[in-house]
């Protein structure tokens, strides 16, 4: 059985690499009928941030990557928190000092430092000479049962070659003398992420891995750990990494890589989730859009491009609109909505009421939040008018006084019955439609930037328009009166 697991740490806010990598394991695991698990890495306590856990979960569960192991569901090679589980990584690395596959090293930290200037010096890049190899075994353990603080070391070979084949890159051939003698445990008795790694995912039945491209180093060193277990290793896929526009690795410095960021500001999780899922992969049809269950079902890795895939966000919103004006339903579309106007205190009269600003707004936003930004003088009389429409107020203020009382005679405000009205009334006064629509729509809203006229004052209502014009009318006189 395929068996993928993803194994986020607790460092930070939940990172767009980590669903992008997740998408894929995920995908894999569904593809083949198999398990998808999730793991958390939280053996650097000094990086530790209270909290992170719960985001990184809660963001994989918005982005609707179900998984069918982890630390908040359980399952049968539990715990999932690699601090749960010391005893089995410290036995583990005792089993290789009973091999005579790792050693004991009792470096100070200003010795290690030292060595590795040295090693500098001589155009050496790895940070260990391996010196400690040399110790009786008797005398280490002596050393140890005094405590003495130490740390324990992978012994590598030191002639010949590692080969890993990746799936998507096949054999890459890798110099012994250049895989260091890593450390397994820590002084302070936890693992470091090589020995966590490998123990974990034979444990947990871990069939695949894929990860990040910047892991493919490490892969040698895992490669050997499991010959020295007397394990089979996983298949292993090492997907590039996302850049930001430019390609430049992409950070916090170069854009927006929270997915806390992106849920708060109302993008789709499904656009997301599509979205990441482009970055180097390809449907056979070559369309963008398209769902989990249908990347799942057309998913080949033949068609993952090894190339650095771009995440740009300017893309991602131009997708999450197309999720909103073409993939959801309006119903869906307003349902989404409700959230982010309660978070913004807005309230609105019925759903009826929000579908239909909802409906004439659709072309105008492309995420959740922006909708409430842009939407305010739908809900709320209270609104700003913004310079440029008071100029356009101030400018057509005998025109609106004249269209009010044309606008008051229409028993109805559909566009059927609006857009002849307003025709008329310019073309009888011999104006440009610009000039007499600019006016009004400051009036009414606050803004130049809105639907189409017809379909506002729709929504807005004849009651609600003319007491608005009215109100803009007085308000615009006061201003000229104490100008």
């Amino acid at each position: 059985m395929v068996k993928t697991r993803i194994a986020p740490s607790p460092t930070g806010y939940p990172h767009v690499g980590t669903a992008y990598i997740g998408i894929f394991s995920y995908v894999w695991a569904r593809k083949n009928g198999g398990k998808f698990i999730v793991r958390i890495e939280d053996t650097d306590r000094n990086r530790y941030v209270e909290g992170a856990e719960e985001g990184i979960l809660r963001a994989l569960k918005w982005l609707g990557l179900d998984y069918d192991e982890g630390p908040d569901v359980g399952g049968l090679n539990g715990p999932y928190r690699q601090s749960e589980r010391l005893e089995l990584y410290r036995r583990y690395a005792q089993e290789l000092l009973d091999k005579g596959l790792a050693y004991r090293a009792f470096e100070t930290p200003e010795e290690l430092a030292a060595i590795r200037e040295e090693l500098q010096k001589k155009g050496l890049g790895y940070g260990y000479d391996g010196r400690a190899r040399n110790i009786p075994r008797e005398e280490a353990e002596a050393r140890a049962a005094a405590g003495e603080p130490h740390v324990i070391r992978l012994k590598t070979p030191q002639t010949g070659t590692t080969v890993v084949h990746d799936e998507l890159r096949g054999n890459i051939e890798f110099d012994n003398r250049e895989i260091p003698d890593v450390v397994l445990l820590k002084s302070d008795g936890f693992p470091t992420y090589h020995l966590a790694v490998v123990v974990d995912d034979h444990l947990m039945e871990v069939s695949d891995v894929v990860r990040g491209e910047d892991w493919l180093v490490s892969t040698p060193t895992q490669k050997l750990l499991y010959e020295a277990f007397g394990w089979d290793e996983p298949k292993w896929y090492h997907l590039p990494l996302l850049r930001a526009p430019g390609g430049a690795k992409l950070s916090k410095r170069t854009g927006h890589t929270s997915l806390d960021y992106y849920r708060e500001a109302g993008y789709l999780p499904e656009a997301l989730v599509n979205y990441l899922s482009t970055m180097g992969f390809s449907m056979p049809d070559g369309r963008e859009i398209f769902s989990l269950e249908e990347m799942i079902e057309a998913f080949d890795w033949g068609r993952v491009s090894l190339g650095g895939p771009v995440f740009d966000e300017e893309k991602l919103r131009w997708m999450s609109g197309k999720y909103i004006r073409e993939v959801l339903s309006l119903e869906e579309v307003c349902e989404r909505l409700k959230p982010f106007l309660e978070s913004a205190g807005v309230s609105w009269e019925s759903d009826e009421y929000l579908c239909k600003v909802a409906r004439v707004m659709r072309p105008r936003f492309e995420t959740l939040a922006e909708f409430v930004e842009k939407t305010r003088y739908f809900f709320s009389d209270d609104y700003p008018l913004e310079p440029k429409a008071e100029k356009e107020l101030r400018k057509g203020i005998e025109i609106l006084r004249d269209l009010k009382e044309v606008l008051a005679r229409l028993p109805e405000f559909t566009p059927e019955q609006t857009e002849p009205a307003i025709k008329d009334f310019a073309e009888n006064k011999e104006l440009k439609l610009r000039k007499v629509m600019q006016p009004l729509r400051a009036a009414i809203t606050g803004s130049l930037a809105t639907p189409g006229m017809y379909d506002l004052l729709e929504v807005l209502g004849k009651e609600r328009t003319l007491a608005r014009i009215e109100r803009a009318l007085a308000q615009t006189g006061k201003r000229e009166d104490s100008a």
